[in-house]
């Protein structure tokens, strides 16, 4: 029997603490992706030091050349010849500072792309429930928008962020080596302050830049589906109703912008009011100093130049703080996928194993709900035996659990009792794709990928050759309609497989699953939504691919399952009844009466 325990497992990891020393460590983690390119990034900060150092020496050399204009310079230079280094060190400028942006862009994009390829590995990796715990228009916020704000932040926003620390540095050291005085009354005064400021709102710039995230995520997520769902907004006359519902999505996200924009203003403000405050007044220190002759013009010149570098610098560590803030707040987003526990491991492609089965499949006391609805039983004790190469069909009315039975199988939930076992052996017990592989799934909403016909029909076996796709596509009833095209098997068939007819979709489906070559075989409803000429065809091609195959049905129409071996009627999550067709039309019960009531939807 099933561990309990397992099917309560929580599929998502919630991230609800506050930023402390630990959770802005796990913030960091997300800049582990530039580890692959940490010599390029390593190069890259020497460049940006040796640019930011070789700027810093043009303060300098500018009141050298004051002092030396005034005759009263302590350095035996002439005025050509410091311009001439002066033109030097622009050129060597240019030279680093190419070299630094390209090394920096090899680190954002290559970085960035990796991220964009381990979020999409580990979404393809993660279970059922992830999918419908989740909006898709979130995650594919999360694929872009915040996987954006770190491409930014790898490739401009960081390398300013240090290059602004170095110059503070250097300045701040080149005026305590030529005016230890008036450094020492900075220090004292401006820095901190504006230290204790950037400590105190960074918290809030944090905080609403990723609810500034959530509320975009939640607008994208409500365009995906009136996009997707357009037909019927437009069938229902709801235009007016989706452009408000949209309309209200995009005012949240312009609200919790602008508080988010208020304390980045903020935060602007008093950074630019405490740093040109305090930098007038060092300047006014300066100024008598120079009435005094404790200093000369040409250093009064060089103090005020660095000066105002150096509180450029902290004005841009103002600007670029809340940025890497705002940066590691949309790492929160991206680490919640990251840390979701998978359902399958991509990283060993072996363990996919050529598993060698008959097809017998029971069902033994299966007991389950759905987990985000824990209180609502679906199956509550269900017994099922197929032998190999039987075909069985599932009956029963709307939301009774027959295509539970079908995603229990293919594992895509667990269960709460019971077990599934497969020629003896739990399929729990075995590994989950090695599981999926020997089993092919036609559902009655054919899924289609937007590319070729041949590429659909490799989705059953990527390796299979042209001549096998082509029989394929016969088996299926599909190859006329396909050859009629003037590209063949090279038709695009659009965006979900738009182009083609329902029964085309589903002839095509069919020959992905004669490609794929199953041993088990799953409908669902597979030709309930086709007119009757697709129906022929298609059911045609279901008698071609069940021969010899563990088939379990969905199916309404007679047609479909007046000839399986065993009919199992699910009644209120339980088998209520199961036999021949014959049998339980002989038997008056719940078959025989539905049926032709029509209760459970069968018809003839």
């Amino acid at each position: 029997m099933r561990d309990n325990e397992s099917s309560d497992k929580e599929k998502m990891t919630v991230f609800t603490k506050k930023m402390n020393k630990e959770t802005f460590r796990e913030a960091l983690e997300a800049f582990s992706f530039i580890k692959p390119y940490k010599w390029h990034f390593f190069f890259g900060m020497i460049l940006l030091f040796l640019s930011s150092l070789v700027f810093m020496v043009f303060p300098f050399l500018i009141g050298i050349m004051v002092d030396i204009a005034q005759g009263k310079s302590d350095y035996e230079f002439s005025l050509s010849q410091v311009g001439l280094v002066m033109m030097v060190i622009l050129l060597l400028q240019g030279l680093v500072s190419y070299g630094r942006v390209m090394l920096f862009a090899e680190v954002s994009e290559k970085g960035v792309a990796d991220i964009r390829k381990s979020l999409y590995k580990k979404m393809v990796a993660l279970p059922i429930p992830f999918f419908e715990e989740s909006k898709m228009g979130d995650l594919i916020s999360r694929l872009t928008a915040d996987v954006e704000k770190l491409y930014s932040t790898f490739s401009i926003t960081l390398a300013e962020f240090f290059r602004q620390i170095i110059i503070l540095i250097v300045g701040i050291g080149f005026l305590f080596f030529t005016t230890p005085k008036l450094t020492g009354i900075m220090l004292a005064t401006v820095i901190p302050i504006i230290g204790l400021m950037a400590f105190f709102l960074g918290k809030f710039v944090r905080k609403f830049s990723k609810k500034r995230q959530d509320a975009l995520a939640e607008s994208n997520s409500l365009l995906g589906d009136s996009l997707q769902g357009m037909a019927v907004i437009k069938a229902f006359v709801s235009e007016g109703f989706e452009i408000k519902r949209y309309d209200n999505s995009i005012d949240e996200v312009v609200k919790v912008a602008m508080t988010f924009a208020k304390y980045r203003a903020l935060f602007a403000v008093i950074i630019i009011t405490v740093m040109f405050g305090g930098l007038f007044f060092i300047i006014w220190q300066a100024a008598r100093m120079v009435q005094d002759e404790t200093i000369s013009a040409g250093g009064l010149i060089s103090f005020v130049s660095y000066s105002v570098i150096i509180a450029a610098a902290i004005g841009s560590l103002g600007n670029f703080y809340p940025q890497i803030l705002a940066a590691l707040g949309a790492t929160e987003r991206v680490r919640e996928i990251l840390a979701t526990d998978p359902e399958v491991d991509l990283e060993n492609e072996n363990e996919i194993e050529d598993l060698t089965i008959n097809g017998d499949i029971e069902f033994k006391n299966v007991q389950f709900h759905y987990p985000t609805r824990p209180d609502i039983p679906v199956l509550k004790g269900i017994d099922i035996s197929i032998k190999a190469g039987e075909k069985v069909a599932l009956v029963g009315a709307s939301g009774v659990g027959k295509s539970t039975i079908i995603q229990i199988l293919l594992r895509f939930y667990d269960i709460q009792g019971g077990d599934v076992l497969l020629d003896g052996k739990s399929i729990f017990d075995l590994e989950i794709r090695s599981l999926r592989n020997k089993m092919a799934f036609v559902p009655q909403e054919v899924i289609l990928f937007g590319g070729t016909i041949r590429e659909n029909i490799l989705y059953g076996r990527e390796t299979a050759s042209d001549e096998e796709v082509i029989d394929a596509a016969k088996q299926s009833n599909s190859w006329e309609f396909i050859d009629s095209f003037p590209e063949g098997l090279n038709t695009l068939i659009g965006e979900r497989g738009i182009k083609l007819s329902g029964g085309q979709r589903q002839r095509i489906a069919i020959a992905r699953a004669i490609l794929k070559n199953p041993t088990i075989l799953l409908l669902d409803e597979a030709t309930s939504s086709l007119d009757t000429e697709s129906e022929k065809l298609v059911q045609e091609a279901l008698d071609k691919l069940m021969v010899g195959r563990t088939s379990i049905i969905i199916a309404h129409r007679l047609s479909t399952i007046i000839d399986v071996d065993c009919i199992y009627v699910l009644h209120d999550g339980k088998i209520g009844e199961q036999g021949r067709h014959e049998e339980l039309i002989e038997k008056d019960g719940l078959y025989s009466g539905q049926a032709k009531l029509g209760g459970m939807g069968i018809t003839s």
